[in-house]
């Protein structure tokens, strides 16, 4: 089964404890930076649509792209107008027009996992972006993969269903695979709960290598910062923030 399915129903549920406030915050602040103040404002891998509603709460004119139906379902349930969402691979995503900014996060960039996808989606963006627009996306580093995620399993219990995660790094390939079991609850006078199983590939990649994917998809890279305290990288950073400006067609 491909990623994000039968996840998708609950994937709201069991990612109630991710920051996306504190996110949108970090986010909106880096586009003022840029004075990226208004306007057109696109965002990969969208999945539900969390970050999207908060960014057009805030004032941008949004489009949401994800590769999963499902996802993308699940994000048009909520009242969400003026939003525009596409069913789109990012890696061969496709705009009206430009727009002021891209950004990217929840490390929907890390499912990039071969280094000519990840610098055909700067190219895109480039391309999609206005003249001096800011492409802005997260990954989880590779210490996170090594350190903390690792060979692990992962459970959580809710009356709505329950999830199994056993994770699996190779540290020779920067390769992170997922093994994601799911029971979720079909009908709770019976108690009866269906399981369903995906796999989910991500890869690690350094700083040196983003660097050398932003120079080769055209972008000029402004700043490189950790996500969690928006400052200077440490060797233990579990997420950065990748800037890049639009430098030409």
């Amino acid at each position: 089964m491909a990623a994000y399915e039968s996840f998708a129903e609950v994937y709201d549920l069991f990612m109630d404890q991710t920051p996306y406030d504190l996110w949108c915050a970090h986010i909106i602040e880096q586009f003022c930076n840029y004075q990226v103040l208004q306007g057109l404002v696109a965002e990969l891998g969208c999945g539900t649509g969390k970050m999207t509603r908060r960014l057009a709460a805030a004032g941008y004119d949004m489009i949401g792209i994800d590769h999963s139906e499902e996802m993308l379902s699940v994000a048009m349930e909520h009242d969400a107008t003026g939003i525009l969402y596409l069913c789109q691979d990012m890696r061969s995503f496709e705009l009206y027009g430009t727009v002021g900014a891209i950004v990217s996060v929840c490390d929907s960039m890390n499912y990039l996992t071969a280094t000519e996808d990840l610098v055909q989606v700067i190219k895109l963006a480039n391309n999609y972006l206005d003249p001096g627009g800011i492409f802005l996306f997260d990954l989880n580093t590779r210490y996170k993969y090594e350190q903390i995620l690792a060979d692990h399993i992962f459970a959580e219990n809710r009356d709505e269903g329950s999830f199994i995660w056993e994770n699996t790094f190779d540290e020779a390939s920067g390769m992170n695979e997922y093994d994601l079991t799911l029971y979720l609850c079909e009908d709770e006078k019976t108690q009866t709960y269906r399981r369903y199983e995906e796999t989910h590939f991500q890869r690690a990649y350094t700083v040196p290598e983003v660097e050398a994917a932003v120079a080769a998809g055209g972008m000029k890279l402004l700043a490189v910062l950790d996500a969690d305290t928006m400052g200077e990288l440490t060797d233990t950073t579990e997420r950065i923030y990748v800037i890049a400006r639009e430098q030409g067609k």
